[in-house]
């Protein structure tokens, strides 16, 4: 039998917001069983808990947001992940804005905050989700998918798709340990196209974004050094990680090809809606 696990102590980490370009302090703190991950507003009366499941997506316009109660959080996923990858059963997340810091860009801060917190066993059976059939969603017009099928443990296989010639196509495939996940997976960034940051601006999108959290690129190259020569593909398994965490702590095998989090999403729906 698996316990719950929980983080053993609160840790803290203050950073600007992806999109919001605001500054906001996280603090990740110790929940009781049966929690979930459960994010804090300490910025609005009455401190309100939204929680961080499928059935409380509201958006995925560049970010995943969940909502509660009018109550909302965007760009989640990066933590997300990291406490998929961490098996983190229970955890408050406190934040004092409506984005939790982009840190790294990706979810490297995040996992070793985790591991800086340490994990506590709690005394109730873990609710993992064992996959025992086949999930899919498709989008038919593009020919995107993403499923998650039988298998003992817990991996990933990607393919991203990008018509510029110099990402192309891009595939990875992991088992996913701690340890595979903070080599290889976790320092995978977001990506961004130079033409397409003016617009995003415009769209009050990607004001915290910089060349320290983003990796950019333009007709000729890349503008900052990589972290992988497939940065791209492990950005998206850093996603789709965090997404599916959504619907619970999964036991299976994830297949994508080129989805974002509209289809991650869904997916998490559809897993979270067969445990009812």
């Amino acid at each position: 039998m698996q316990h719950q696990v929980t983080l053993a102590q609160a840790v803290s980490y203050t950073g600007v917001g992806l999109h919001s370009g605001l500054e906001v302090h996280a603090r990740l703190c110790p929940a009781p069983v049966d929690t979930g991950i459960a994010i804090v507003r300490t910025d609005l009366p009455g401190r309100p808990v939204i929680h961080a499941r499928a059935e409380n997506v509201t958006s995925t316009l560049r970010a995943t947001t969940v909502e509660e109660a009018g109550n909302k959080v965007f760009t989640i996923e990066h933590v997300m992940s990291a406490m998929h990858a961490s098996r983190i059963d229970n955890c408050y997340i406190e934040l004092d804005a409506e984005e939790p810091p982009v840190a790294d860009g990706a979810s490297l801060t995040y996992f070793q905050l985790i591991q800086k917190a340490g994990r506590k066993e709690q005394d109730k059976e873990r609710h993992e989700i064992v996959i025992d059939r086949v999930y899919r969603i498709d989008d038919e017009e593009t020919g995107r998918f993403v499923m998650v099928v039988p298998y003992d443990g817990f991996r990933v296989s990607f393919t991203s798709v990008n018509p510029h010639k110099l990402i192309g196509i891009q595939y990875e495939d992991f088992r996913i340990t701690p340890e595979t996940y903070e080599q290889e997976i976790a320092p995978a960034r977001t990506i961004a196209y130079e033409k397409e940051i003016e617009q995003l601006r415009q769209m009050g999108l990607g004001l915290g974004g910089s060349i320290e959290n983003v990796i950019v690129y333009n007709d000729e190259g890349w503008i900052n050094p990589l972290h992988f020569e497939d940065e791209l593909v492990r950005h998206k398994i850093v996603d789709v990680i965090g997404d599916l965490r959504l619907a619970g702590i999964i036991r299976g095998h994830v297949i994508a090809a080129a989805s974002g989090h509209a289809l991650n999403t869904a997916l998490a729906k559809q897993i979270a809606a067969a445990q009812l």
